[in-house]
């Protein structure tokens, strides 16, 4: 279980699928398994879901999943035997015929982006790692020089930042492919869709029109925006308004925009999402050299430290827990790294400007602020809310108490749900139909989990009359 206020994402791959990395995985912190749809097969995917399920119903513990859908991403053709290490000033042929590596020809299934693509152009494989330059360019292939190599494997997306098929606007965000596995992960009952290559606040509304017109319990799945595309900079804060959470998908954002401009988006971003509650995931190459390495870099150890300091809800692991060695190894870093950041900073109450965002529900806003605020106050050993949407535990989360935010909930959904949210421990409980009843199941769980012991103070706040959707209008300082 992860005690740390910082929320873990792993991705599940050849490296952690079997069902006893997974438990593995979930003992040493992950809180939100993602699966990437740009990799795998559905059976697959179907066996993951289940798996990821039955383990966390057996542990007890409250792990989301999160789907990512592939979006119009361009990728390699498959390479075999994998990996095929590229060196500087090395030669590589790219054809939309079969290839599969050998004799450093890699297969290429998208002839527009050869057909797009001019001599003197620069391409970028497996989110900037490598980079290409096309010195020749026949009908059906691409001959290019390495610029910046390494050990490339299968699948790896490739981006042309001047005039490729991606980066046209009638290009759709949602592909067909996408539509289908949407609709696979309704079907599955996953938490989360995150949505790749989004532009502006209408793709996400475009997505959510196809999940509300295919799910009768339409609040099933949240929609998190990966924001990757410098389109979606420039219309970010209509995107927030619209989706449900937000990755800062730092490698293509990377190409799209420069490196070196990355740091300074990844703060505006993170520090939106902290203004109006809505989580926020920091992903991408976080520990990349524990793929290969037991240990990572000083850098990298810096680069999730940073993360967490910036007020990041989640910080993600790819293909450190999809394909490499050390998958358990990298969770209990990320998490150790959590751990020694949250001691220091847990005693910046307040440290997020609120002052100027706009107030879409002031009365539960209000009582949220009030109750980090009397927590602090009187030392209180927790703070508990009792929710249906979860909505009231996350506004509570955005102020960083110090207190450990309990989320006592009757709904599967939001219980899984708010395993993304900074700080905030959901336990599901039954439905209850007064304030005494429900104090008194308080009292018996806290005790029973080892959150508190008699004589402690609890702020506990929530809706009356229990059970009314949308309603937080009471707050109570209880003693256990």
């Amino acid at each position: 279980m992860n005690d740390t206020r910082t929320k873990i994402v792993c991705t599940i791959g050849p490296s952690s699928r079997d069902e006893t990395t997974l438990r593995k995985l979930i003992r040493a912190g992950m809180d939100v398994a993602r699966i990437n749809f740009s990799h795998g097969t559905k059976a697959e995917h179907a066996k993951d879901i289940a798996a990821i399920r039955r383990i966390t119903k057996e542990e007890d513990l409250p792990v989301a999943i999160m789907v990512d859908l592939q979006g119009p991403k361009l990728r390699l053709g498959m390479i075999d035997p994998e990996p095929l290490v590229l060196k500087e000033s090395d030669m590589v042929i790219l054809t939309s015929g079969p290839a599969t590596g050998k004799d450093n020809r890699i297969n290429l299934p998208h002839p527009e982006l050869i057909s797009d693509v001019r001599v003197d152009d620069r391409l970028y494989l497996d989110d900037g790692t490598f980079e290409l330059v096309v010195e020749k360019k026949h009908a059906d292939e691409l001959v290019c020089k390495v610029i910046a190599g390494g050990s490339l494997c299968s699948r790896k997306g490739i981006v042309a930042p001047r005039n490729t098929p991606l980066d046209r606007s009638q290009i759709s965000v949602i592909t067909s492919k996408d539509r289908e596995d949407a609709l696979f992960a309704l079907n599955h009952g996953v938490d989360f869709i995150a949505l790749s290559f989004v532009r502006s606040a209408r793709d996400i509304e475009t997505l959510r029109m196809l999940i509300d017109r295919e799910n009768d319990k339409k609040d099933d799945i949240a929609i998190v925006a990966k924001i990757e595309k410098r389109e979606a900079l420039d219309d970010f804060d209509a995107i927030l308004a619209a989706t449900d959470g937000v990755m800062v998908a730092r490698g293509d954002l990377g190409v799209e925009v420069s490196v070196e401009k990355v740091p300074l988006y990844q703060k505006e971003i993170i520090r939106k999402c902290n203004a109006v509650g809505k989580p926020v995931i920091t992903a991408t190459q976080m520990l990349q050299s524990m793929i290969t390495n037991p240990n990572p870099t000083r850098a990298e150890t810096s680069d999730v430290a940073n993360a967490i300091l910036d007020g990041t809800d989640a910080v993600m692991l790819s293909g450190e827990t999809a394909v490499g060695r050390y998958p358990v190894d990298a969770v209990v870093m990320m998490a150790k790294i959590s751990a020694i950041v949250e001691e220091k900073m847990l005693c910046w109450v307040d440290a997020v400007n609120f002052t100027e965002i706009e107030r879409t529900q002031p009365i539960t806003d209000a009582i949220s602020d009030a109750t980090v605020t009397i927590a602090r106050n009187l030392s209180a050993r927790l703070i508990v809310t009792s929710t249906w949407s979860g909505y009231t535990a996350q506004q509570v989360a955005r102020k960083r108490p110090k207190e450990p935010i309990l989320a006592f909930t009757s709904n599967e959904t939001t219980y899984h749900r708010l395993a993304l949210t900074w700080g905030v421990t959901p336990i599901l409980l039954p439905s209850h139909q007064n304030i005494d009843a429900m104090l008194a199941t308080m009292d018996s769980t806290l005790v029973q989990l080892h959150w508190a012991e008699p004589g402690d103070l609890i702020v506990v706040t929530g809706g009356l009359p229990l059970g009314d959707r949308g309603r937080t209008n009471f707050l109570k300082v209880h003693q256990l």
